[in-house]
């Protein structure tokens, strides 16, 4: 049966289960829901301009970084109970303790020392209650989780001080049992239409003051108190629609809010406040719909591929729904049935939420339920309005569209001091706010004013060392393109054999960039000899396929494909083709980067030069170094990315060097793994091959293996922690054992983490590059560290996490701060630092291309070239 939102059909719906969030917003009592739950770059060629293939790093990771805050809209219902409430997912994980035994200190020494301001603000009284936790249960059932508080709060002068989130009761209050009974209360209450439900509420356990348990605790009442500030819960956050920022042009608003967390770090309880922005748009599928009839003969396919595994919003019940199909052959003239009969979505929406449909043959939006809701006992298909839903999230046009992106950049990059001032004006308004201060006093809880300040240092400046062995001391900027035009690159392959496919009509443009190139190429003191061409009739897949199969024909040291557009299906056509089927290195450029207007033309001799110095690293050559102290270690990047064309399949990638002091190789590979599979074989597989690559290259294991591993969330810590190490060192020294080396292997895992709230400041301004914090805002529980490597020209910066789980290398903490700040030099697409450590980044270039354009395996024949780059 074929459902609207929030229909009568579900009663039973997550009986004894925690609710989903927000559930809810003007519905009647008697009404169970069919809820959905919540959902939530290439740089081949140009040297950095052009389209989203060809963004530099550093303003990938800036749209990056505003694409993850802002672009996933999940709203939600910010009303609840006068009480408190709990929403979202659980807010603290389990602890995982990383921190291995026997750590003397995890503080570093190397540096500049410090001071800086961080993002944090300290609790000055630590807890000291007893919370006790009850199950409450209604009967008969009530299903959304307002009306649930709602009930419970007509009992608040029994209850005293609470927090409910619909299943779960937090009280200070012990009840004692009821004889005979095993609940504790039994209350009765009655709904507006005069009907009577029980309350019976059981206790379950009790939270003390030293129990991790009660940060959870912490963080509902720091929630609750924030809804005092009369924000608005949008998927886990809170949000100032009231503060909203318009850009009625591009149909779009930024909410602005803040991302909180209060947990145990060093010595204290401090709150994390981070700044973040939601964007909403304020464009219908229906404006959607309009457009597509406009614009296209086949209307109905055209608006299905628009909006297929879109996330939608109805404003009406605040919810999200994720667009699964598009029925055609109903519209809100259409029955379906109720407990009182038969009834049309145009009568329903009216009865219901007094909105009146205007068009009456707009098709049907179909959202299929979730696992997570047939598990609850809904199974209906859910049926959406096309006028009533709004569409969220960023389109791949609106992030390719310049013009919005530095639309919205000006008020989300926030510069440090009006970073600063927002967490202040948040902490005022917490502190003023009578409700906010109401909740935090009943609860005994007081915040600090002032931003916590701490201990940091500044790492020493790194030397990039070019041909020749002339060196550059890295200054503040962290960039050294200028460089490259007076210095030659560490180590060149002379390219003397190779191909350009370009269409014919664009042959002049195309041979006026390879002459560019040339040239660019001769002031680095490496040669490139002239191009054998293919001029190709036309740009279709099939003729491009053609065509490298020619040219690989002739054995060539690397191909150059010019296309006229950036376009995902003949991106994926050209590196199947060159990965694959016809395995040779590929440099993919497009006209519009290549071949400017002229009044764009200025900077086409440094898109040249970053050209040549990709391809020179694609064909194992290394445009700089850096000095390593270290000989005989292999430094390792594992990442996952996830197909965007199959939600169940994944790609894991590892790239490995081969000891940078002596080598300039490396070594990829990598593999597909299903949804719920586990990566361990297939890193410790893939481990076995790199170790293989080097002992060949060097006629021994690595004396030290540096493992860095990104893609890792909060919630995987435990699963990475006790299984993926543990069956990776068991392999590696069984391989080392059996080679001799009966101490095994000697090796460092460190989690790399750029997803985090943590900010910090020096005198208002964004702090120099390798900026490391060690101490009082990170974890007692792990081995971390803080480290700012790069620099922004906006906004504010931010840093990467490291929190080391296992480590027998022998080295101090400070040897691994300045090891990890020296691998973020060596990232050959970009002539500047990176966010996480070369090897990171590589990986998770090779594994986007794999799931994203690939879609299997590469040839084994590239393994030892940065083809991916």
């Amino acid at each position: 049966m074929n459902l609207p939102p929030n229909t009568a059909m579900s009663r039973g719906l997550g009986r004894g289960k925690k609710r989903t969030e927000g559930e809810g917003r003007g519905m009647a009592p008697q009404l169970g829901q069919s809820p959905h739950s919540s959902q939530s770059g290439r740089n081949e060629a140009s040297g950095g301009q052009g389209s989203s293939s060809d963004v530099p790093i550093r303003q990938q990771e800036t749209m990056r970084s505003l694409e993850t805050k802002s672009s996933e809209v999940e709203p939600h219902s910010s009303e609840g109970d006068p009480r408190g409430s709990v929403r979202g997912r659980r807010l603290i994980t389990d602890v995982v303790h990383s921190r291995p035994q026997g750590l003397a200190t995890k503080n570093g020494v190397s540096g500049t020392r410090i001071t800086v301001q961080t993002n944090y603000f300290k609790l000055l009284k630590r807890p000291n209650w007893t919370i006790y936790q009850y199950r409450v249960d209604f009967v008969p059932d009530v299903d959304n989780t307002r009306i649930r508080r709602a009930f419970m709060n007509h009992h608040r002068s029994l209850l005293g001080g609470y927090i409910f989130d619909g299943t779960i009761l937090f009280c200070t209050t012990q009840f004692k049992p009821v004889q005979n009974s095993p609940y504790v209360l039994e209350l009765v209450t009655q709904s507006r239409e005069g009907e009577n439900y029980q309350i019976k509420i059981k206790a379950v356990g009790s939270v003390e003051a030293a129990d991790n348990q009660q940060f959870q605790v912490l963080n509902l009442i720091l929630r609750r108190a924030m809804e005092g500030l009369n924000l608005q819960l949008v998927s886990r956050n809170f949000f100032d629609p009231k503060a909203k920022i318009n850009l009625e042009s591009y149909r779009m608003e930024l909410w602005p809010g803040y991302q909180t967390s209060i947990r145990q770090h060093e010595s204290d309880i401090l709150l994390c406040t981070e700044v973040a922005h939601k964007v909403m748009r304020t464009d219908t599928l229906y404006n959607i719909l309009s457009e597509a009839i406009r614009d296209n003969d086949d209307y109905q396919t055209a608006f299905k591929r628009e909006i297929m595994g879109m996330i939608v919003l109805t404003d009406y019940n605040n919810k999200t729904y994720r667009v699964d199909d598009v029925d055609f052959n109903s519209s809100p003239s259409s029955k379906f049935n109720t407990k009182d009969g038969d009834i049309s979505y145009v009568e329903y929406y009216k009865k219901r939420y007094n909105i009146t449909i205007r068009d009456f043959k707009q098709p049907l939006v179909v959202s299929r339920p979730t696992e997570k809701n047939i598990r609850g006992g809904v199974d209906q298909l859910i049926m959406l309005i096309p006028e009533l839903a709004r569409a969220t999230g960023m389109t791949d046009a609106m992030r390719a569209n310049f013009r919005l992106m530095k639309a919205m950049s000006e008020h989300t990059r926030l510069t440090p001091d009006r970073r600063i001032e927002r967490l202040r004006i948040f902490n005022q308004r917490l502190k003023s706010s009578k409700e906010s201060t109401e909740t935090l006093k009943s609860w005994n809880v007081e915040l600090d004013s002032a931003l916590v300040e701490i201990p940091a240092r500044v790492l020493p400046a790194e030397k990039i060392v070019f041909g020749n062995n002339k060196r550059f001391l890295c200054d503040a900027r962290a960039d050294w393109t200028n460089e490259f035009r007076s210095s030659s690159m560490f180590s060149h392959v002379d390219i003397k054999r190779w191909y350009v496919i370009t269409p014919g009509r664009n042959l002049r443009e195309t041979q006026e960039f390879v002459k560019m190139c040339i040239r660019a190429a001769n002031g680095m003191r490496m040669h490139i000899s002239e191009p054998r061409y293919d001029e190709i009739k036309d740009d279709r897949n099939g003729t491009y396929s053609q065509s490298i199969d020619n040219a690989v024909a002739k054995d060539p040291q690397i191909v150059m494909v010019v296309i006229k557009a950036p376009n995902e299906e003949k991106y994926s056509c050209i590196k199947k083709r060159t990965c694959v089927d016809r395995p040779v290195p590929s440099q993919v450029v497009t006209l519009k980067v290549i071949a400017p207007r002229p009044e764009k033309s200025a900077g086409l001799m440094s898109i040249a030069t970053k050209v040549v110095i990709q391809m020179n690293a694609k064909l194992m050559g290394a445009p700089w170094m850096i000095e390593l102290p270290v000989r005989g270690l292999m430094t390792v990047g594992f990442d996952v990315c996830h197909s965007s064309k199959n939600k169940n399949k994944s790609y894991g990638a590892l790239v490995a060097t081969m000891d940078q002091r002596t080598s300039c190789r490396y070594f990829s590979s990598v593999t597909e793994h299903m949804k719920g599979q586990e990566l361990s074989d297939q890193m410790s597989m893939n481990m076995t091959l790199a170790l293989k690559a080097y002992r060949e290259h060097h006629g021994a294991l690595p004396e030290r293996i540096l493992f860095f591993r990104d893609g890792v969330g909060d919630g995987q810590l435990h699963q990475v922690v006790n299984t993926e190490v543990k069956f990776l060192k068991a392999k590696l020294d069984e391989i080392y054992k059996s080679a001799g080396k009966e101490e095994g292997c000697r090796m460092a895992f460190i989690i790399v983490s750029k997803r985090i709230n943590s900010r910090y400041f020096v005198n208002k301004r964004n702090p120099l590059p390798g900026t490391v914090v060690d101490d009082v805002i990170t974890l007692p529980e792990r081995y971390d560290f803080f480290l700012v490597s790069q620099a922004v020209r906006q906004g504010t910066v931010s840093p990467t996490s490291y929190n080391v789980i296992s480590d027998n290398m022998g080295l101090s903490a400070d040897k691994l701060q300045l090891l990890a700040y020296k691998m973020t030099h060596m990232y050959y697409n970009f002539s500047g630092t990176v966010r996480v450590p070369a090897v990171c980044q590589y990986a998770h270039k090779l594994a986007f291309l794999v799931a994203e354009s690939i879609n299997r395996a590469p040839s084994a024949g590239l393994e030892n070239q940065l083809y991916f780059l």
